[in-house]
């Protein structure tokens, strides 16, 4: 694997809030783990037929805790409950933002009619701008996060009801 490649891994993740980053390119593979004093992070690469690393070697902690009844996610906060309605979920790892350029307005309000295919965010992964794009038609009841924020994975962006 190149290493401008990953060295923008490092710095992907030292600009999120994950702890652990694993890509595997053909053969090759890159874990990129974070401990919680918030050091430099742990480059491991190896061929992906390499055999596993030996108990023995440290093993960096998880940055944030986690409930096992959320498949591995970190714990929602009690009282986050979301309004019912349609839920969209953030695609990919990134920054969220709400509108094409600062000097924009957003995309969508909250109270606002959106159609099913209509751009409500774009996040960015890794200098690439993605929209985030309705999934159903209805009126945009909550916006989850707010312009410029890190988003994880799954993370509710968005409801529609």
């Amino acid at each position: 694997m190149d290493l401008r490649k990953i060295k923008k891994l490092i710095d992907l993740l030292e600009e999120s809030n994950l702890s652990e980053l694993e890509i595997k390119e053909g053969e090759e593979s890159v874990r990129l783990s974070r401990n919680i004093t918030g050091a430099a992070p742990v480059v491991y690469a190896q061929p992906a037929a390499a055999p596993a690393p030996r108990a023995a070697e440290p093993v960096m902690p998880m940055l944030s805790p986690v409930d096992g009844a959320t498949g591995g996610r970190p714990a929602e906060p009690a009282g986050s409950a979301l309004p019912p309605g349609h839920v969209v979920k953030s695609p990919m790892v990134g920054t969220y933002y709400a509108s094409p350029s600062p000097d924009k307005p957003a995309f969508v309000t909250v109270g606002q009619s959106v159609k099913a295919g209509e751009t409500l965010g774009i996040i960015e992964a890794m200098k690439m701008f993605n929209p985030i794009e309705a999934d159903t038609s209805g009126t945009v009841l909550a916006i989850l996060t707010e312009s410029g924020q890190p988003v994880e994975f799954d993370q509710p962006l968005f409801v529609i009801g």
